[in-house]
């Protein structure tokens, strides 16, 4: 028997999530069964969605009071009982806020780790691929204006970079000055923007006079609705999350503009998830990693130590504290 430590969701949030809606907790692993693996988790991945995730049934069924809290984790297999895994194999997954994890094969994959660990949760991983499949969708041109809210944050500071790539004109929407600050002077962003400043309408129109061609959507809510009547015709939204409405009560009415605005501007709006795209997993990969190589793509990484500390992380993503990719590191 493996001492573990796991946390669980102890209450549902009713609004902004708190350190008391977790609970952290001593147990005891079981050896794994036939078709199963221990893993003991080095780096599991803290995301925005990890808290939209308590709200309802999204892609996955919704963590309820009780349940251990999920989040994608990478680890290396201490035991197997598993014809497809070997003990020192890295494998990835809904591994779950924990230090030890029993799963069933079909549960997790084997990770293809080209570079640190930490490289393959973060521009390597999901968080890079999102932003590479994202930039796909929005079938960039050169030039195009292209608009990025929470661009300091994990997937939008690599969405940013990659359409900088593409020869784009790249405005970033963040929390403050300092982060608009580094979006410019070290990713190499054309312009950002601090949507707390109040300005929000008024700086839109500064930066782009000639409107918006691309709007990588991260945040959803109000600043959707804004960015709307700043859109050029005929232009695409790609829609990546709702981080605005995630840790708050629901809306009382969605975005205005909807879908008057939409129509007479004959725009196009993608919803996707990354997991529908694995067949490019290895396209995104390679290239990701070529633009590392050539220095077009700058690396950002947040990394908190300790499991304990995985609740505050996340309650401090939702606040904006993270530059580039949150994880912690067990």
């Amino acid at each position: 028997m493996i001492k573990n430590t796991q946390v669980f969701l102890k209450e549902t949030p009713k609004g902004k999530l708190l350190k008391s809606h977790f609970e952290i907790k001593n147990t005891s692993i079981k050896p794994p069964l036939i078709g199963e693996v221990l893993i003991e988790i080095e780096y599991i991945s803290i995301d925005a969605a990890n808290r939209a995730w308590m709200q309802g049934r999204t892609y996955r069924e919704q963590i309820l009071p009780g349940n251990l809290m999920a989040g994608y984790a990478i680890g290396k297999v201490i035991d197997s009982k598993s014809e497809l895994f070997k003990i020192g194999d890295y494998v990835e997954g809904d591994l779950g806020w924990q230090n030890y994890a029993i799963k069933n094969e079909k549960e997790i994959e084997k990770s293809n780790i080209i570079s640190t660990i930490n490289l393959h949760m973060s521009v390597l991983g999901i968080t890079g691929r999102t932003a590479y499949i994202g930039m796909k969708l929005a079938n960039l041109k050169k030039e195009d204006t292209v608009l990025i809210s929470a661009a300091a944050g994990a997937v939008g500071n690599v969405a940013g970079q990659i359409a900088k790539i593409h020869g784009c004109r790249v405005i970033g929407l963040t929390g403050s000055e300092i982060k608009s600050k580094w979006l410019v002077e070290e990713l190499g962003f054309d312009g950002a923007i601090n949507y707390k400043s109040g300005n929000l309408v008024k700086d839109l129109r500064k930066l782009c006079p000639n409107k918006v061609d691309v709007y990588f959507d991260n945040v959803g809510g109000e600043i959707f609705e804004s960015i709307l009547f700043g859109m050029n015709n005929h232009g695409r939204i790609i829609c990546c999350g709702a981080l605005s409405l995630y840790d708050q009560l629901p809306p009382k009415s969605g975005p205005r503009g909807v879908p008057g605005i939409i129509v007479t501007k004959r725009l196009s709006l993608k919803g996707f998830i990354v997991m529908d795209f694995d067949h490019q997993k290895e396209e995104a990969i390679k290239q990701l990693q070529k633009w590392i190589n050539e220095n077009k793509l700058i690396v950002s990484e947040d990394i908190v130590e300790g499991l304990e500390a995985a609740p505050s992380a996340l309650i401090g993503l939702l606040n904006g504290e993270n530059k580039g990719k949150r994880m912690v590191k067990i």
